[in-house]
């Protein structure tokens, strides 16, 4: 099939795609640096399309932001990590869940409807969900999103920006907002040239002298992980700990780890 016509396929489907069940996630581990166990999870979007089989968030979310339903895949992604987080609460794994959302959720107040509703529905500690904020759009083009942005705040979710170094991230934007976590664009975690050692160096000082948890994302070599661990990052996250997988996978992950940390 030629390129114009899948891309023309999807933009037909995807209006049905969460209404379908065809918006599914995987999660990603994140491990403390300090003590190796995980301690959050990121839930990433996948549509699995009837015809064309996985595609990836790459291919769709740009399309769901610019045919506005980004908002109608950001409440399933919402859901099934928060109910995620409380399934692992109840086994006894105080597991952070981080769920993606675009600057264009952050238009109207909805999202924060949509939040408070699923965290008092699934009885959820909002301390357990972690919103990562994606900057497809720069914040600085969707201004009353730091109004909302702000009150998530105070419902006691914990907001992050992602992908921090990179060419939305400034400095200046995060210090206009009420985050609480930045992780570190891979780009800088993966580079070890002269520069970028010291522009890592410099993003995980600016985190730490604003209080700021510092999540080092897309390790995937052992040197990697050491130069984020020398530089006292919280917490890392890459190909090289763990990759993308299903629920049942990171439930069995966690039990691995319980079982480990008894015989000891």
């Amino acid at each position: 099939m030629r390129s114009d016509d899948r891309r023309t396929q999807l933009e037909r489907d995807l209006p049905g795609a969460a209404g379908r069940g065809e918006i599914v996630a995987v999660f990603q581990a994140q491990y403390s640096l300090a003590t190796g166990a995980i301690v959050a999870a990121e839930a990433l979007s996948r549509w699995i399309h009837p015809r064309f089989g996985l595609v990836e968030p790459a291919e769709f979310i740009p399309m769901a932001e610019r045919l506005g339903l980004i908002g109608r895949i950001g409440d399933v992604m919402l859901r099934i990590g928060c109910q995620a987080a409380r399934d692992w609460q109840a086994t006894g794994h105080e597991i952070e869940v981080a769920v993606n959302v675009s600057i264009l959720q952050l238009r109207t107040r909805e999202i924060l409807t949509t939040i408070s509703g699923l965290l008092k529905d699934l009885s959820l500690s909002p301390r357990l969900l972690t919103l990562e904020l994606t900057e497809s759009t720069p914040l600085a083009d969707v201004p009353e999103a730091a109004d909302t942005l702000h009150d998530l705040s105070r419902l006691g979710v914990n907001i992050s920006v992602d992908d921090f170094g990179s060419e939305y991230s400034s400095r200046e934007q995060v210090i206009a907002l009420p985050a609480t976590e930045l992780k570190i664009d891979q780009a800088l975690v993966r580079e070890s040239r002269g520069d970028n050692n010291e522009e890592l160096a410099r993003a995980v000082e600016f985190g730490k002298a604003r209080g700021m948890r510092l999540v080092a994302e897309g390790i995937e070599t052992p040197e990697q992980l050491e130069r984020v661990r020398a530089l006292e990052c919280d917490r890392g996250q890459g190909y090289l700990l763990s990759r993308p997988t299903t629920k049942a996978d990171l439930d069995g992950m966690l039990v691995s780890a319980a079982g480990m940390d008894t015989e000891r």
